[in-house]
């Protein structure tokens, strides 16, 4: 198969879809490999170790939409690489299609195959190819809002973890999957005040179990959720509804409550966010204050880290197309019905029940596409 990889043009986005130890793999296994010329830049990889790699070097992301069988990417496609698409080109990439219609009709209208790594499974029901970044982002979660409470950038003047004889930041964590665990662990290493939310009493049990007196929890319901917020320094938003827009949980007259100078990071935002205030904001620009409380909704957070972020993704997402580059797109998703769950649009059609859900959009089912 050819496989192509692109240099990445949303907003400070420094990762890349396929890294050079990814490219070899690729090609030790028959397959021809395609790299836009400085795809790498934001890792280090120049093109001089794709070309060590295996990989072909090309001029233009043109070239590689017009050739490639399959386009790895890192960020959902941009209008104009939308454009390139063609019926039958496999994507795959992460694609949060929920909060994005035009998006969605775009590669409706492509007729490509698009394969999208936030809804691929696995057999414990986990989300493995978003497991990594939502560990990025939980992290980058703390540094970011930490930095966002900073006088200078807007917020109270609160240190996370104190010093001796003063206070430590009262943090709040709504969701206690892998984004929230990894958010409350990073605040109470810096010696937060942590509390995280979340509905699950098995969720609650294992937190409670890992984090001891580290860290408090309580149910997520509306009190308990208004009660913490309003008292929080940094409220951390880390809730996901797999493939489906975010729900709102944090509402307009909650921020009416809180301390000002209080800073939310959304990390929802992907999928629309789960602050009622929020919308998405790059690394350029990443912060806006409504009602005084600072929102840092930046939508591809682990973008900033690029290196790391690249490595984690390849580590999960190369299997998967080691596999399709092998079988073919269907007979790898008949094999696989963890990897069919990655499927969400198909010749024209979405194949993701969420997505069109909330989209109000037909559905067709995987199956149908694989059959």
């Amino acid at each position: 198969m050819i496989v192509g990889t692109v240099k990445e043009i949303k907003n400070h986005e420094y990762r890349v879809g396929l890294t050079p130890e990814s490219v070899h793999e690729l090609a030790a296994h028959g397959h021809r490999v395609l790299v836009e010329t400085g795809a790498g830049e934001g890792i280090g990889a120049g093109d001089d170790l794709y070309v060590k790699a295996g990989a072909e070097i090309v001029a233009t992301a043109a070239e590689i939409f017009a050739t490639a069988e399959m386009v790895v990417k890192v960020k959902e496609p941009q209008p104009v690489e939308r454009a390139m698409l063609r019926p039958g080109q496999i994507l795959y990439t992460y694609l949060h299609l929920a909060p994005d219609p035009d998006q969605t009709r775009d590669l409706i209208a492509s007729g490509a195959t698009c394969i999208a790594y936030e809804t691929v499974t696995d057999a414990s029901g986990g989300l493995p190819l978003l497991k990594p970044m939502s560990q990025v982002a939980g992290r980058m979660a703390i540094q970011a809002g930490a930095t966002a409470l900073e006088k200078a950038h807007g917020g109270r003047g609160v240190l996370l973890g104190g010093v001796p004889g003063v206070l430590p930041a009262k943090v709040a964590v709504i969701g206690g999957g892998v984004v929230g665990f990894n958010a409350a662990q990073m605040a109470a290493g810096l010696g937060a005040d942590v509390t995280i939310l979340d509905r699950s009493p098995e969720v609650l049990e294992k937190l409670g179990m890992y984090f001891e007196a580290r860290a408090k929890t309580r149910f997520s319901n509306k009190a308990n959720l208004a009660e913490c917020v309003a008292d929080a320094d940094l409220v951390i938003g880390a809730v996901l509804i797999p493939g489906a827009a975010a729900p709102k949980l944090v509402t307009a007259d909650m921020l009416k409550t809180m301390k000002k100078g209080a800073v939310l990071v959304d990390v929802a935002i992907d999928q629309g966010g789960c602050f009622e205030t929020s919308h998405a904001t790059t690394h350029a620009d990443p912060t806006y204050v409504v009602d005084g409380v600072v929102h840092y909704c930046v939508a591809n957070m682990p973008g900033a880290v690029a290196r790391t972020s690249t490595y984690a993704l390849n580590n999960v997402t190369l299997p998967h197309a080691l596999r399709i580059a092998e079988l073919g797109w269907k007979e790898a998703l008949r094999r696989d019905p963890h990897l069919r769950a990655g499927l969400n649009v198909w010749d024209g059609k979405v194949t993701y029940q969420a997505v069109a859900e909330d989209l109000g959009l037909p559905y067709t089912p995987a199956e149908e596409a694989v059959a």
